[in-house]
């Protein structure tokens, strides 16, 4: 009897089955179905109206022959380092100071958290005006050359998404058990020996996280170098998400962009398994203490 109430016990406090039902409908729908149509896109020809056209590899084709895939990948690359290390090393030192016990740190962390709850539309659209070289806050222009255009989308992107890497460094710094800190003082260790020696190897799984967040979030970028340089000057931050926009919005070849698509969530996949690999983080365990 004992053992048949545990049984019953564990099997009612398992949620059922049924539960992820409406979520596994709601990914199927709104990002398995579209990924699916778009793979299936990069094998036709289509400009939007009438029936795709099958013709078989010949996107693929040009996508591998195509010029500016070779510049905008390395746009996108380059877009996506320095915005991981910019963001990492900001988010991570407030996540860290969020997580203490400083005087107004709740209230300075809700502020923190504001430019998050923007859409990447509107900010765009605060710091084109802010950037004007007429009628902006810097009276020269910046989103004219090539370094300040590429500097502009990283310090837009990372004003809007820092808060919420920001967010996750908290709770991850909150988890450290105390007791690791009283020891290290205990032992002569300085507030700079405690953040290198415990905090950062604590945070580990954290970061790989934050990090793959930061990585697909960059490789997908769009709004901000839409309205900010529209991949200009010239092609200088012309990355694949924009090349993406002219295939499909303004040469009306969707076979073609559909093929960008397909290559870029290729990339993004397998750049992100990649990082979970050599990171550990799937044979993750708890690094709290007594778990």
């Amino acid at each position: 009897m004992r053992k048949g109430r545990t049984g019953e016990s564990a099997r009612t406090g398992r949620p059922h089955t049924a539960w992820v039902l409406p979520g596994v409908l709601f990914f199927a729908f709104f990002a398995v179905a579209p990924m699916a149509l778009a793979f299936y896109l990069s094998f036709t020809k289509w400009n939007g109206l009438g029936d795709p056209e099958p013709v078989g590899l010949a996107n693929w084709e040009k996508l591998l022959q195509d010029p500016r895939l070779t510049q905008s990948l390395t746009v996108t690359v380059l877009l996506t380092v320095v915005s991981w290390a910019f963001q990492t090393v900001v988010s991570l030192l407030l996540g860290v100071w969020a997580a203490g016990r400083q005087r107004n740190r709740a209230f300075l962390s809700a502020v923190f958290f504001v430019p998050f709850l923007l859409s990447s539309t509107a900010i765009s659209l605060l710091f084109y005006a802010l950037l004007d070289p007429n009628f902006g806050i810097i009276r020269r222009d910046t989103l004219g050359t090539t370094s300040g255009a590429f500097l502009a989308i990283v310090f837009v992107g990372g004003w809007q998404f820092i808060p919420f890497h920001t967010l996750i460094y908290q709770g991850g710094a909150r988890q450290i058990p105390e007791v690791l800190y009283q020891a290290a003082a205990m032992d002569g260790a300085g507030r700079y020996r405690q953040f290198f020696s415990i905090t950062l190897p604590q945070l580990r799984n954290t970061m790989t996280t934050s990090s793959v967040l930061m990585i697909v979030g960059s490789l997908t970028y769009f709004e901000t170098v839409l309205i900010l340089t529209q991949g200009g000057p010239g092609t200088d931050t012309a990355i694949l998400p924009y090349l993406m926009y002219e295939a499909g919005f303004k040469s009306y070849d969707f076979g073609y962009a559909s093929a960008l698509a397909s290559f870029l969530v290729v990339a993004a996949t397998a750049l992100s398994l990649l990082l979970v690999r050599l990171s550990g983080f799937g044979a993750m365990r708890s690094t709290r203490e007594g778990m």
